[in-house]
Order: C-alpha cells, then structure tokens, then sequence
C-alpha cells in the first residue's frame, strides 16, 4: 500500500487571444497529471479579473494581445498575486521583450514553436523553483546590460515590480550575503542548474537549494532570473 501523500497539482492560468493559442496549450498541460487548468483568459483585462478568484500558481502569459498586453497584465497580476509564477508565451525571444518581462516579474518564458516534452519540463521546473535560466539567455543578457553600461543606459525608466529587487545596490549585496552565497550567486548568473553548481562548488544538491532559498530571501526576489538580472546589474556576475 502506498502511503505517500499525493503531490498538490500545480494551478494554470492560460492567457491568450487566441482559442487555437489557448487549446494549444491546454493539449501541451493534459499530458501532465500534475498541471491542471484553473481558467483561461483572452485578454490581459480578463487575466487580472480571474486570477483573484482563481489565484494561480503559474500563469502562462501570451506577450502579444490587443488592450492590455502581456507585459502589463504580468505587472499588474504580480502586484496582485506575489507567489504565483508568470511564464511567458512568445513566437519571437526578442531580448528587449524578454527584459521587459523579467523586470515586470515574469519567471521565464517559453517559445511556441518548441517541443511540447520540453514545455513540460521546463514548467515542472518553473514550479518547483529550479528553472535554471538558459545559458544562451544568460549570455545574451551580460551582453545587453554590458552595452546598457557603455551607453550610459543601465537604469531602468519604468517603475519596478515590489519584490524583484529592482534598485538594490551592491552594498546591500555585499552587506547581507556570505561568501559562499556570492559564490552560488556567480553561478546562477551563468546559466548554471542546481546541479552543475553543486558540482562546481563541491556541494549537495540540498545544500545549493538551501543556499539560494536564503539569497532570495535576503534580496527579496522571487527567482533565479532575477537572481541573475541582479547579480548582472551590480557587476556581481561570474568572470569565468
């Protein structure tokens, strides 16, 4: 007899203007028992409307819809609902959209062109809060702030989402990280999983998650992508 207790579906919202978009991606989540659809929504204007009643746990959010787009709605569903987990939906990873949203609170972002075995994977990931951000995207971001930097363009216009951590400096960094964290830090900013920086560091796997629940905790994010948003914005990346 099994006794183990039954592992808590994860919540989706789906958001698109398109039904084709939204069965899509409803087809994509059925081959997975641990995902259940808790609302669909056609609009951004309709996404903030449910997910006060629905309150999610992942929101997978169209970028391109007419009225309220989705970078807007992620804005304003973070400040509504801190905890839930906003993925991106895109057919372009157009760098400035993908800026965009991680400054607005989006945890990731998915291309509609991939394999549905990798959405899966990636969204398990995003749920249990191990998304590593990709190493291309890693780069590509070092390479924008970089360019931000030498054009005196590094500081962002728009009002930052409560609890991204927009506008921390550096001493805030240095003042309540230990060395090790920093050392995790650095990892996480190249692209690194769980895995590779335990292998790195010579770590647990445990201990690493352990480690970045107290570096979030410590600069009030939410995520690794905001992890490495941060650690790129203070110069605080890897130099490997």
């Amino acid at each position: 007899m099994n006794n183990q207790p039954k592992q808590k579906q994860v919540g989706v919202l789906i958001v698109d203007d398109h039904p084709h978009g939204r069965e899509g991606m409803r087809d994509i989540l059925a081959g997975d028992s641990s995902f259940r659809i808790a609302g669909e929504a056609a609009s951004g204007e309709e996404a903030i409307a449910k997910a006060s009643d629905l309150r999610p746990d992942l929101v997978l959010m169209d970028i391109r819809m007419p009225g309220m787009g989705g970078l807007e709605a992620t804005y304003r569903l973070k400040l509504l609902l801190p905890s839930a987990k906003i993925v991106m939906v895109t057919v372009s990873d157009d760098i400035t959209h993908l800026f965009e949203a991680i400054k607005r609170g989006a945890q990731g972002y998915l291309l509609k062109n991939v394999s549905p075995s990798s959405w899966l994977s990636y969204l398990r990931s995003v749920a249990m809060d191990e998304a590593p951000l990709s190493k291309e995207l890693a780069f590509r971001m070092l390479r924008e702030f970089a360019a931000r930097a030498e054009t005196g363009n590094g500081a962002d216009r728009n009002k930052p989402v409560p609890g991204t951590g927009a506008g921390l400096s550096s001493a805030v960094f240095a003042n309540q990280l230990t060395a090790r964290e920093k050392e995790v830090l650095e990892q996480v900013s190249t692209g690194a999983s769980n895995r590779e920086i335990a292998s790195k560091l010579c770590l647990s796997e445990h201990t690493v998650k352990n480690h970045l629940k107290h570096i979030l905790q410590k600069l009030h994010l939410d995520n690794r992508v905001q992890l490495a948003r941060y650690a790129m914005e203070n110069g605080l990346q890897s130099k490997e």
